[in-house]
């Protein structure tokens, strides 16, 4: 029989994987609790299984508690679960991407097994990312007795743990920061630069698309250091003053924008001349 799961904050995130693993019968849904009944009725219709409650107090026991809230209520909410339940050999997990599981400290001073599980992938359409999730790497770690229980009902839906350090968790949920959010802010600087030297913006994008495209190809399949190019993988550090100072006269946080990327851009054209060199 299948391990029983509460689930407390069933919005996009917690929906998705509570339909999920419904649907494997990775675990059996009982409880799901949102910020209104209403709330946990929808989630409930959508996840297929589990019974809508108003309050925690309202709750029953479960053998795994998905907190699916966000990151400055997980303490709080671990809290009020740990005075509200016994967690006594309880699996109780969290789904940030920043917080680490010793936000959960509550549940185990109460004797539960914490840990965190936290899909690397936007949830921003929740019927389609439960179609297409297969494949997705979720970012896990904590107690290893609770890992084993939450991996192989991971890979029952399609995902692919990854175990990640809980002491650099947030330096962890930056990287995506880095990989997503930023590189569309360098993007921006790229089609208004273009933008300043008369290019329309349509056509902006249309330039800038196969070399970012390629670029992107090239990180992924030969790694960083080797798919740089550009003037200061060539050495050419007076056309870099040369830009620097004209983005400076254009628009200064663009320019500082540039300025900030030149030295660890030049450690990375660095590690590319180091290539294939012999340590020795």
């Amino acid at each position: 029989m299948a391990r029983t799961l509460n689930i407390i904050g069933a919005g996009h995130v917690g929906r998705v994987l509570g339909r999920l693993f419904a649907a494997a019968g990775a675990f059996e849904v009982r409880d799901v609790l949102t910020r209104s009944q209403a709330g946990a009725q929808d989630a409930a219709g959508f996840i297929g299984a589990g019974r809508a409650v108003p309050s925690m107090e309202r709750m029953r026991s479960a053998d795994v508690w998905m907190l699916a809230v966000g990151d400055d209520q997980i303490g709080a909410v671990c809290a009020q679960l740990a005075r509200c339940h016994s967690l006594q050999d309880a699996i109780v997990f969290h789904c940030s991407g920043a917080a680490s599981s010793a936000q959960l400290a509550p549940a185990a001073q109460a004797g539960a097994l914490a840990a965190s599980v936290h899909p690397i992938r936007s949830f921003a359409d929740p019927a389609q990312v439960a179609q297409h999730f297969g494949g997705t790497f979720c970012g896990v770690e904590g107690d290893a007795a609770a890992l084993a229980v939450l991996t192989p009902a991971l890979e029952a839906i399609g995902a692919q743990p990854v175990a990640i350090d809980a002491q650099a968790k947030t330096v962890y949920h930056a990287a995506s920061v880095f990989a997503s959010n930023y590189l569309v802010t360098v993007l921006d600087a790229a089609l208004r630069a273009y933008q300043a030297a008369g290019v329309p913006e349509p056509v902006a994008r249309a330039l800038a698309q196969p070399l970012a495209s390629e670029s992107m190809a090239n990180v992924f399949r030969l790694g960083a250091a080797a798919a740089l190019s550009g003037p200061i993988a060539r050495g050419d550090m007076d056309s870099v003053a040369r830009q620097q100072a004209a983005l400076a006269a254009w628009d200064r946080p663009t320019g500082e924008l540039y300025a900030a990327l030149v030295p660890a851009t030049a450690d990375l054209a660095q590690r590319k001349t180091n290539i294939g060199k012999d340590p020795s």
